[in-house]
């Protein structure tokens, strides 16, 4: 039986908090009972020693404290009494005899053990120190050295307990089993877990070392090309385990297939599965790593904020999936006589593991390792003996409670399983610093908090932080007083710098030894805690590369512990960045600069395998993301997997890193306190934070630590940043909860500030501290409008230094959809319930990280080459802050009316960073050109691009490309039909009135309907039904953000999805043989539920004028008047249908990609070409879409150039344009891409005015005022033509000139 023990003390109004936790000794008949009660003191003896020592480590406590502790927690009295068990036998101890065991207090109290006739329970509330007794002292000689550890104690040093001892064993029970739920205790968050710290590689050697990371760092975006995102996934994830433990001889991955078996719930999971004569060969397998969920297992489930069960913490439900994992592994032979560490890289949610059937430790926290000492559990190298290790993994624990971030909720180990093999003696943790000279030419470099692990004769010790950011922390076990100046006798730390970034300089094998830059020494700190001594290697660094995301100039430092011969016994290695983070008023320096992050939120997520990771897909992120010119990421909302930090380090990406915290759920919860604000939690928060940064302290890319996301704010988060702040003065903290201007943030970080207001903030003189927005852009489908309008701000606003685009990637999954064919999923596709069906698809990217449209925007406001025409000067504006444009070429070119007038290179002086350079328009070298141009309308593109590759891109590629519209040459007339003498014949047949020019145009309209019931052009069929009003677009998810306040609902309450247009009017006005005239008037009312409608309820009343000239030009002038009741209109423009066969667009207008109103500043005018079936953009759930922004003109022919032509008309503005086979109506009912069903014809839309897509969030209205459509009365004109192969829409659209 496993019992938890917590002992509760207020002192001086400081609260102290501990957790015992006893492996009951199992009673045999080789004991007495008294014999038996013995060993129990033993162990309460030793572990409240334990429980001291941890908690100096944390707080360190005064000798009075450790006095008082030892009084209230030993000195019981007879009416109460600690339960313990081992079958049916208890004993009750009243008080006993105890020593702190640490030399400077030691008190003994009389005591007595007495057989009970009656067991008492102590009152033993809540806990946040974890204590284990070593498994070590079940064998014969760790518990001769457990008792002597224990120290003079009165009694119970006596030969009979020594003799006692010798002849049990201790038997220790899984936590997981002794009938107290622990997955569902908040006290209860680890057990035999060591200390977190940072990624060990377990190298051989020196030279080991660099020729790993010289091979590690041999990535670039080639890389990024063999990315999978289907069923090939599932291997590339194991060959990724496979690949990251090359070149680590003591570094072994368990990753594979492993034996698997899914109980419904934990108390029916197969008896002593962990065993190793359990059979197993029935189970399945299951990759390691990856989430059961993805292959079949249980389901998926994807919530936002609502928790995916009843909220009654820290309890979950019953009904509680329980994953049982099996699989075997030898030790190599070369590990002999080594210490053999477990290290889970990350399981979800809650598990504990067993080797050959002993359990060896549980852990919480899904997103962050869990390590287990395993050597005394493994067979010996040569016994022939395959080790068994066992795994039970619970989808829900309360640590889940903990973890309600805003994506879908999958189990299982996700992350790598490896066995790390160290010597007796071994670094187990270091923390590297730099100080930089105020000029930034040298720095002084420290390696802090080195952690060594030494054991001689002795059973290992869990390492203790002394707290310090500046020593090497030297730890040894020992029952014997060493002085202080002998531990690091018989062994030598050193430290060394490499430049990696010399490793590369020419193609022969680089002699990476001889990189070295700096050697670091080791020089003495104060007297640290228990005996223990505390080092600082230090060393100088002249003239450093410094690294930035703009430059990531990395070092590799390697640490090597070598023996009394010299021989190095240990060495560890990682990347590191020279770069100082800091703060002044209203500013994040890096490098004494106020850097701009133009950053994007990133979850991990893969449409195949879910939470798992693999090193081409995270690559392909970073590509794209620097490819579009971010520099910034926030690990949202959760440590990311090792590997990431490296590329980060490797690519240049500044990043946040934060904790595994959001508690979203509660704020649905009133009658409950969030977690932070409650003090039985405060141990599991700061466990991860401390974890988090522990683990990534030594990453140049981390210049911010964030306390986490949406979980309110209390002390426990104050807790935290008090933590942070003095472990880590190198770097920020950041934490949104509370209002995002707490004291526990020193970055004023709200999520979704409308502009003004962040504007507002930064012009506050009461606010010392710069605004970053944590969350901004809610990319959700059809999104991100607005955007420009933020980067106006933060580019012209001290105190703005930009912000996070929620999100990366649309979060769908693959599912197959039973015709063999998948699509991606969301919330509520896997029969999940509670769900918030499609609130995971927020991303810049489809889950194949296929850029949404929007990316171009995002690319544009980001650029780093800022070009602006002001008072006939341009100027161009290098906004980087550490690198000139020397490796940059500038280009030009001019466009007339969308055709090219001329390019060239435009030659410029290296243009340092933050300065700008400017030249006379009329001086630079396309201004020839543009004075003998006829053009209506000239543009200037300048277009940076790369002179040489990079990491991240091929030279080539385009930074920065800004067009600006020159001042015409001449004065820009409305455009009017030129008449002809042709004749124009027209014929009444019946409903029908027929309008030609024989053997080349004809058109037919419905006097009953008002409507076009065709156009042929040369006796082609080209459009079979319009011209009709139309108001209504299938609604974006930003437009049905909001509930009754929303767009969506607005419209739908109004009606305007209904409509039903009825011909008030229709007459023939004129015939002339030049010209037609048919005027309609249309009243647009709801419709009933019988379909029909009535003119009393009149939404829109339209006028149409249609004149058709001679030479087939169709001019219509639209007179709309709307209800003034109405809200903003989604649009106001025609809708026409045009044959199928007339497939192929040409425009002049923005493009080539969609865009909108509130998101067209990427899109620069021009003619493009694209079909219709390329225009739709395929968001995963549909909506209005395909748009092409301020169209002049554009042509829709088939492939013998036969259609129609349509333009803006006399002084109307340019249009907004879409084409689909898909209508208005499919568009709006099918909610998933695949579900949509082409229609039998080509839906065209002409907007004269069309509603911004917003963006600035998607759950309220937040299209900006400027991009809307108020319900007013508007006049406009629109010209449609036919057109052959014989002539051009440049041409049709310049004949409107006049002479």
């Amino acid at each position: 039986m496993y019992n938890t023990y917590t002992v509760e003390s207020i002192r001086k109004s400081r609260r102290i908090a501990f957790t015992l936790d006893i492996a009951s000794i199992e009673y045999g008949g080789a004991l007495s009972y008294d014999e038996y009660a013995l060993q129990l003191v033993g162990v309460l003896t030793f572990g409240m020693g334990k429980v001291i020592q941890t908690y100096n480590d944390w707080d360190p406590l005064s000798a009075d404290d450790q006095s008082y502790v030892l009084d209230n927690v030993f000195n019981y009295h007879t009416d109460k009494a600690v339960k313990m068990g081992a079958g049916n036998n208890h004993v009750s101890v009243c008080s006993w005899c105890c020593t702190d065991l640490m030399g400077s207090h030691t008190k003994e109290l009389k005591g007595f053990i007495e057989k009970p006739k009656k067991v008492y329970r102590g009152v033993l509330p809540v806990s946040n120190v974890l204590v284990t007794v070593r498994e070590s002292h079940n064998s014969k000689q760790g518990m001769k050295e457990f008792v002597s550890q224990i120290g003079t104690i009165g009694q119970l040093r006596h030969p009979d307990l020594v003799r006692v001892v010798g002849n049990c064993r201790a038997q220790v029970v899984s936590p997981v089993e002794t009938g107290h739920k622990v997955w569902q205790d908040q006290s209860f968050i680890k057990w035999r877990k060591r200390d977190p710290h940072v990624t060990l590689h377990c190298h051989e050697s020196v030279e080991g070392s660099l020729r790993y990371w010289y091979q590690r760092n041999k990535v670039d975006h080639l890389v990024s090309d063999s990315a999978v995102w289907d069923d090939d996934a599932v291997q590339g994830a194991l060959d990724c385990a496979a690949f990251w433990v090359k070149d680590l001889p003591f570094i072994q991955s368990l990753s594979g297939l492993w034996k698997f078996f899914l109980a419904p719930d934990p108390t029916s999971v197969p008896n002593k599965f962990y065993g190793t004569a359990f059979e197993d060969s029935e189970w399945e397998t299951l990759p390691v790593p990856s989430n059961w969920e993805t292959h079949g297992y249980d389901r998926p489930i994807y919530t936002n904020v609502i928790y995916p069960f009843p909220v009654d913490p820290p309890h979950v439900p019953d009904d509680n999936p329980t994953g049982c994992y099996r699989t075997y592994f030898d030790i190599p032979k070369e590990w002999q006589g080594r210490r053999i560490l477990l290290h889970f890289e990350a399981v979800d949610s809650a598990f504990c593991a067993w080797i050959n059937g002993v359990p060896v430790g549980y852990s919480q926290d899904s997103r962050l390792p869990a390590e287990f000492e395993i050597t005394d559990y493994c067979y010996p190298c040569v016994s022939g003996k395959k080790n068994v290790l066992a795994v039970q993994v619970f989808r829900w624990s309360d640590g889940s409670y903990l973890e309600d971030q805003d994506h879908w909720w999958l189990s299982g180990i996700h992350r790598d399983v490896l066995l790390l093999s160290k010597p007796q003696v071994f670094i187990a943790d270091y923390f590297f610093k730099s100080n930089l000279a105020e000029n930034f030419t040298c720095a002084d470099i420290q390696v802090a908090d080195t952690q060594l692990y030494m054991e001689k004769e002795y059973p290992s010790l869990v390492p203790l932080h002394y707290g310090s950011i500046v020593f090497v922390e030297v730890k040894i076990e020992s029952s014997l007083a060493i002085p202080k100046d002998k531990i690091l006798a018989n062994f030598t730390i050193e430290a060394a710098l490499y430049d990696t970034g010399s490793w590369y300089d020419s193609e022969e094998s680089a002699n990476l030894l001889s990189s070295n830059v700096a050697n670091l020494r080791l020089t003495q700190s104060p007297m640290g805690l228990l005996g223990f001594l505390g080092n600082v290697l230090e060393g100088k660094l002249e003239m450093p590369k410094l690294w930035s995301a703009e430059q990531p100039n990395l070092y590799t430092l390697v640490l090597s512990l070598k023996n009394a011969t010299g021989e190095v016994v240990d060495c560890e290695s990682c990347q590191v960045g020279i770069r100082q983070v800091s703060k002044a008023p209203k500013k994040l320096l890096v490098n004494g600069h106020p850097v701009i992050l133009r950053g994007v939120n990133r979850h991990e997520h893969h449409p195949r395998v879910g939470k798992t990771n693999i090193e081409s897909c995270m690559i392909k992120d970073l590509v794209l993301m620097k490819q579009n010119n971010m520099n910034a990421v926030r690990n949202s909302h959760y440590p990311q997997h090792p590997r990431w930090y490296e590329l980060c380090d490797l690519f240049g990406m500044y990043m946040i890193d934060e904790a595994n915290i959001e508690t979203h759920g509660f704020y649905l919860c009133e009658h409950l306190k969030h977690p932070t604000q409650e003090q039985s939690w405060a141990a599991a928060m700061m466990d991860r934070v401390i974890s988090m940064v522990e683990r990534d302290k030594n990453h140049a890319c981390i210049i911010s630590w964030s306390l986490g996301n949406e979980a309110s704010y209390g002390p426990n988060h104050s807790s935290a940043a008090g933590w942070i702040r003095e472990k880590d003065t190198s770097r920020l903290v950041h934490y949104e909860g509370g209002g995002s201007r707490t004291t526990s943030t020193d970055i004023v970080c709200p999520m979704y500030m409308r502009v003004w207001d962040i504007v507002k903030i930064a012009k506050d003189p009461a606010e010392p501290r710069p605004l970053i927005l944590c969350e901004y852009s809610h990319a959700m489908g059809n999104s991100n409008g607005n955007i420009h309008e933020y980067w106006e701000a933060i580019d012209s606003t001290f105190g703005l230094q930009g912000g996070f685009i929620w999100d990366w990637v649309d979060q769908g999954l693959l599912k197959d959809g039973g015709d063999g064919t998948k699509h991606w999923a969301y919330g509520g596709d896997f029969g999940d319930t509670p769900n918030d069906l499609n609130f995971c698809l927020n991303g810049l990217t489809w889950p194949d990280r296929t850029p949404h449209p929007a990316l171009h925007e995002v690319k544009y406001v980001y650029q780093p080459i800022k070009v602006s025409l002001k008072e006939n000067k341009i100027k161009i504006t290098n906004t980087h802050f550490f690198q000139t444009t020397q490796g940059l070429e500038f280009s030009w070119a001019t466009q007339g009316d969308g055709y090219q007038l001329g390019s060239g290179v435009l030659s410029l002086p290296p243009i340092e960073p933050q300065s700008s350079y400017e030249l006379e328009w009329e001086s630079g070298p396309w201004y020839t050109l543009l004075a003998s141009s006829f053009a209506e309308e000239i543009f200037l593109t300048i277009t940076t691009t790369l002179l040489h590759s990079t990491r991240w891109v091929e030279a080539g590629h385009v930074v920065s490309s800004t067009q600006v519209q020159f001042p015409s040459t001449r004065k820009i007339l409305p455009h009017v039909i030129k008449t002809s003498d042709a004749k124009v014949l027209s014929e009444t047949l019946g409903n029908m009135v027929r309008v030609s020019l024989p053997s080349f145009w004809e058109i037919t309209w419905n006097i009953q309907t008002g409507s076009v019931e065709s156009w042929k052009v040369g006796g082609v069929p080209v459009m079979n039904k319009g011209i009709f009003p139309c108001f209504w677009r299938a609604p974006t998810d930003n437009d049905k953000g909001g509930e009754k306040k929303s767009y969506y609902s607005r419209w739908k309450e109004a009606r305007i999805d209904s409509i039903i247009y009825h011909m008030k009017s229709c007459s023939v006005k004129s015939t002339a043989n030049d010209i037609v005239k048919i005027e309609v008037v249309y009243v647009g009312s709801p419709s009933c539920e019988e379909g029909s409608s009535s003119h009393s309820n009149a939404l829109f009343t339209v006028n149409m004028i249609y004149t058709i000239y001679s030479s087939g030009d169709l001019i219509i002038e639209f007179n709309v008047i709307p209800s003034s009741e109405l809200p903003p209109l989604p649009r106001v423009g025609v809708e026409l249908h045009l044959e199928k066969s007339v497939d192929q667009i040409k425009w002049y207008g923005r493009g080539p990609f969609e865009c909108y109103p509130d998101r067209k500043a990427a899109a620069h005018v021009g003619v493009y070409e694209q079909n219709v079936s390329d225009m739709h953009v395929p968001y995963i759930v549909p909506g209005e879409c395909s748009g092409r922004a301020d169209v002049r003109w554009v042509t829709f022919q088939n492939k013998d150039g036969v259609g129609i032509f349509a333009s803006t008309y006399g002084s109307s503005p340019s249009m907004q344009m879409s084409a689909s086979y898909y209508s208005t109506a499919e568009l709006d009912r099918a909610t998933h891409n695949e579900e949509l069903v082409q229609g039998n014809d080509i839906e065209v839309h002409l907007d004269h005015k069309h509603m911004g897509v917003g963006g600035d969030d998607s759950w309220s209205p937040s299209v900006h005022d400027n991009y809307l459509v108020p319900a007013v009365p508007y006049s406009y004109s629109i010209r449609l033509c036919p057109i052959t192969a014989a002539t051009s829409g440049l041409e049709i659209y310049k004949s409107q000139l006049p002479s």
